[in-house]
């Protein structure tokens, strides 16, 4: 999809220039020649790219950097300046331009500004893409429990505060599913959500995930690659099984949280970022540090706010109201028309110790609506090892 940009420039003819130039790279263009016809364009969300003259007939051009500061979608914002504004576009670039270019325009730079730019807009659009996905595929946080409910509590403090927070607890306890739901109860709700599996991820490419790297860093490195924390920006970071990053890149993320900024890879000038970072291990961290695995500094950095979610067997309450969702969501996506579960299907589910916790019990519920041709689970459709009385 291509990107829509907005040229405001009350010179006609350089208008129409840049116009023609970018329509024949596959833009969508739209020229206006002042900042009122500018301004209801924005109000509109109409323009994915912004190409902004300095001085304009009703007024000053890098005012709408002011203007759109708290847009959470700013578009780019590219300024065209004449020899006596390079000062001033510094400075405007300081605060969010995304670049200038100096009259008279070259078209081959503004090809490449403009490049820059949609690569942003593309990025938007694929985060949207994944937030969307993230929504209709992870449950609801379900908490019926009094132990669970304060936790939510203190979560919701934690997200309201922006503060960094250690989620724990074992495998399949839906540690995700809490930090999504810190990310839609806090103030970076319609900000980015951006996850990160540690343990999924080769050592050696760890560090340009999060932090990208510049064009030429490396073999293979042929132009710029944005890092995770960089895409995060205004948003949330969330670090999956963060005990298994290496001692050495534990020493640069704490000095990027501690900073709010870092290098890509290769790169000399410091990325400046706003992102709360959440991080969950199924593992003992304190253990892993006494190992020699896990930096302390690091640790105490993380959990300004630490969240233990216990197992599935420690919160049996919250079972039959997980089995209700799991069949909500499987219904529509196998072609099903389950409505209940039976009472003797429904004590096995709360006998169980369930091991695998959340993550065991939806794949249960999904194996028993591929099975079930009637309007309720039951024994039947339920694997072996559910049937088995506890040991005690």
């Amino acid at each position: 999809m291509s990107a829509t940009i907005l040229i405001v420039d009350d010179e006609d003819n350089a208008r129409l220039n840049i116009s023609d130039f970018l329509k024949a790279k596959g833009y969508e263009v739209i020229g206006v020649p002042t900042l009122a016809e500018a301004r209801e364009y924005l109000r509109r969300g109409t323009p994915d790219i912004l190409l902004l003259d300095v001085q304009l007939p009703d007024g000053y051009g890098p005012s709408l950097l002011d203007e759109t500061a708290a847009w959470p979608l700013r578009p780019p914002i590219i300024l065209i300046t004449a020899f006596g504004d390079v000062d001033m576009a510094v400075d405007a670039m300081k605060n969010g331009a995304h670049d200038f270019l100096q009259k008279p325009i070259q078209l081959a730079q503004l090809e490449k500004s403009v490049h820059r730019a949609q690569e942003i807009v593309s990025m938007r659009r694929e985060l949207a893409h994944l937030r969307r996905a993230q929504r209709q595929d992870l449950p609801p946080f379900v908490c019926n429990s009094p132990t669970m409910k304060a936790m939510l509590d203190l979560a919701q403090r934690a997200a309201a505060a922006s503060v960094s927070v250690l989620i724990t607890g074992e495998t399949g306890t839906g540690k995700e599913v809490l930090a999504n739901t810190i990310h839609q109860m806090g103030p970076r709700a319609d900000k980015p959500f951006i996850a990160i599996n540690c343990a999924a991820i080769q050592t050696t490419v760890l560090e340009s995930e999060l932090f990208g790297y510049e064009a030429g860093a490396f073999t293979g490195a042929e132009k710029r690659k944005h890092g995770l924390m960089e895409v995060a920006d205004g948003g949330i970071l969330f670090l999956d099984e963060i005990s298994s990053m290496p001692i050495d890149m534990q020493a640069k993320l704490l000095r990027a949280i501690d900073e709010r900024a870092f290098r890509r890879v290769g790169g000399t000038n410091l990325i400046h970022v706003d992102v709360q970072v959440l991080a969950a291990s199924n593992r003992n961290l304190e253990a892993q540090i006494a190992e020699g695995n896990f930096r302390e500094d690091l640790l105490y950095r993380l959990k300004v706010v630490d969240l233990h979610l216990p197992p599935l067997r420690e919160r049996r309450e919250d079972i039959p109201e997980l089995v209700g969702i799991f069949i909500r969501q499987n219904n529509p996506r196998m072609g099903a028309n389950i409505q209940d579960v039976t009472l003797r299907a429904m004590q096995a589910l709360m006998q169980h110790t369930w091991p695998g916790n959340i993550r065991e019990l939806r794949n249960v519920i999904e194996r028993a609506t591929l099975l079930c041709d009637d309007a309720c689970i039951d024994l039947p459709h339920l694997p072996g090892d559910i049937l088995q009385p506890p040991q005690s």
